[in-house]
């Protein structure tokens, strides 16, 4: 392959955060089931890893199943916590003050951490994590890293963190406005929430 010049673009292996228990571990109400009826509802988060020669990016997302939109999400060069809880924090023009939402993720550190929790009370917003060692309890936010890489990451050869920090920026702006998705009626997250809205 090397010799032909030809590239897999079989998806690497992902960024794992488990540590053990670091902190408190809530119970899995999301149990697999990432129907929502309506925007707000369900919410699941995840980090995955860019390799950029020498160095490192660190993708925090927040995704409503409802529609797979990106509602947030935060980068950075080193798996910290400050991402993580910033990327709660900038939900506030997003998150509904007067119900509960679910916001799953797996049992990474980040997660488990009391900032982080506290940060998640604060908004009234219930924590869900996966089952140790099952990645299908996470399954959506993991097929929404593997689309972002297939169609973005894995087509060029990166050279800079800046440069795929701007492009993923872009990606995510492309993703949730334009690229259309058949199971939302071929619209995009956007256009099929303000559709759903309008609708009822």
């Amino acid at each position: 392959m090397q010799e032909l010049g030809i590239k897999s673009l079989v998806r690497a292996k992902k960024y794992r955060s488990y540590k053990g228990e670091q902190g408190k571990v809530a119970p899995n109400l999301l149990n697999q089931n990432f129907k929502a009826t309506l925007p707000d509802q369900k919410w699941a988060t995840d980090i995955t890893e860019f390799k950029v020669t020498d160095k490192k990016l660190y993708l925090s997302p927040i995704i409503d199943l409802f529609n797979g939109e990106v509602i947030s999400y935060t980068m950075t060069e080193s798996p910290r916590i400050k991402p993580v809880v910033d990327m709660v924090e900038q939900l506030e023009s997003r998150k509904p003050e007067d119900k509960p939402v679910i916001l799953h993720s797996d049992q990474g550190w980040h997660y488990q951490m009391l900032i982080y929790q506290e940060a998640l009370k604060r908004k009234n917003i219930i924590p869900s994590m996966s089952r140790k060692g099952n990645c299908l309890d996470n399954a959506v936010i993991e097929n929404f890293f593997g689309t972002l890489k297939c169609e973005l990451f894995y087509l060029r050869e990166y050279k800079s963190i800046s440069q795929l920090k701007k492009d993923i920026k872009e990606y995510i702006h492309y993703y949730n406005h334009t690229r259309i998705r058949l199971n939302l009626n071929g619209m995009s997250p956007i256009n099929y929430r303000i559709h759903s809205l309008n609708s009822t």
